[in-house]
């Protein structure tokens, strides 16, 4: 049901397919992965699904996981998945020059304290450029 969910996204099914492939997906590979499924799957099970990347050890995975989950990281921007694309070989986004792709806020529905996150985020910022 969670892997049904992600694929709703283009980018998530994309990384999915190449991971399922042992594909090294790069360093932005697995943390926009990471920073979008731990919200869908299980922490055991996103260590398993890092780990189907070849250039990913078990105590990496764990480690990556951990630092998404302990900083309670919101998924990336879309702006941000094409930043990180640049500095890696492997393209996150299937299809950058589609405007409506790699937009995992339009594409999946996270659980409710995310989005209260980023308005806060948000009302901080306002509040600090009014003062």
């Amino acid at each position: 049901m969670a892997l049904q969910e992600l694929r709703k996204s283009e980018m998530m099914a994309y990384l999915l397919d190449a991971l399922e492939k042992g594909t090294d997906i790069g360093h932005y590979g697995r943390l926009t992965f990471a920073m979008v499924a731990h919200h869908f799957l299980e922490e055991a099970e996103l260590i398993e699904w890092l780990q189907k990347d070849k250039d990913i050890s078990e105590a990496e995975a764990k480690a990556l996981v951990l630092q998404v989950e302990g900083k309670d990281y919101n998924p990336p921007k879309r702006d941000r998945i094409l930043e990180w694309q640049q500095q890696q070989d492997f393209p996150i986004c299937p299809n950058p020059d589609d405007p409506d792709t790699c937009n995992v806020y339009r594409e999946l529905k996270f659980p409710d304290h995310v989005y209260e996150h980023i308005s806060n985020y948000y009302e901080h910022k306002a509040e600090q450029t009014a003062s």
